[in-house]
């Protein structure tokens, strides 16, 4: 080991005695510039680098845009030449295809047409029934709205009346005024003889308690009855167009839980039920009239 290391150590002390202070300085002062060069050569090619990483991303982005165009002006290309192909077929239709085609759109317009017919008469329809029920309402005069609904379903009309103003509690005793409310549903009822008349009683859930009656079944069909023969005797309602009928409990407007829904409950319900043409012309006198009371007629 020793003599190894005694040739370098004599090799340098041979080049320090060869070269001056002076020149080892500047040696040393080159050294560091070709260093400090070669480092800024390094930073500088890391920025190429980087600057050809973007340019290459960008570059793929380009490539990946000029592919999806391409793929744009085939489809485009694609649709085109379908375009052309369907023209082509167009313009070799038959002359009875042509008719045929022409007779299909003449049944799509017809078609239209009864679509548009029937949307207006559904638009009409709430004006219609709200003219009939005025008609009839004012044949009634003036009743509590609470004690007489008149209402119009699929051409038949339906007046029900509270049995708070037609009888006694319990009971088919007519109340004192029970005629003059008939007498007005009478009216209504004689200015359309060619119509059937039903005349329905209803009742609560609550049991009876009377010798004279077994249930409501009773109840409800004796004061139906009594509605009925009023209608015969005191106001000449033609009985061959009467049918009278007992409900019981079992056609509910409200629950029977409370007070008020079991008065809802107990009622006379007279149903009118007309020919189509006949109901047709109730909407005539109906509209007439609405039209007269907003002339002020």
């Amino acid at each position: 080991m020793k003599h190894t290391l005694i040739p370098v150590l004599g090799a340098a002390v041979l080049f320090t005695s060869c070269v001056s202070k002076k020149q080892y300085a500047e040696l040393q002062a080159s050294n560091a510039t070709l260093n400090q060069k070669l480092a800024d050569c390094n930073i500088a090619l890391d920025g190429c680098r980087g600057e050809k990483s973007v340019l290459n991303a960008r570059m793929a982005e380009l490539e990946n845009k000029n592919q999806h165009l391409k793929d744009q002006v085939n489809e485009l290309n694609n649709t085109n030449a379908n375009l052309l192909n369907s023209v082509n077929t167009m313009a070799t239709l038959s002359h009875q295809e042509a008719t045929n085609l022409e007779r299909s759109l003449e049944q799509i317009r017809e078609q239209d047409l009864r679509i548009r017919t029937l949307h207006e008469a559904l638009s009409k329809k709430d004006s219609v029934t709200l003219a009939l029920v005025t008609s009839l309402k004012s044949s009634l005069g003036n009743l509590n709205d609470t004690d007489v609904t008149v209402n119009v379903e699929k051409s038949v009309v339906f007046i029900e009346l509270s049995d708070k103003m037609l009888f006694k509690s319990g009971s088919t005793e007519l109340s004192p005024r029970a005629l003059e409310v008939l007498s007005k549903v009478a009216t209504v009822l004689n200015d359309k003889p060619d119509q059937e008349v039903l005349v329905e009683g209803h009742t609560d859930n609550v049991p009876i308690k009377k010798d004279c009656m077994k249930d409501n079944w009773d109840l409800s069909a004796s004061r139906a009855v009594t509605i009925t023969r009023v209608l015969q005797n005191e106001f000449n309602v033609a009985p061959s167009r009467i049918t009278a009928a007992g409900r019981s409990e079992y056609v509910p407007l409200a629950g029977n839980d409370t007070a008020d829904g079991r008065n809802r409950n107990r009622r006379i319900r007279i149903v009118i039920l007309p020919k189509l043409d006949q109901f047709y012309g109730m909407i005539e006198d109906g509209l007439k009239q609405a039209t007269g009371a907003k002339d002020g007629k």
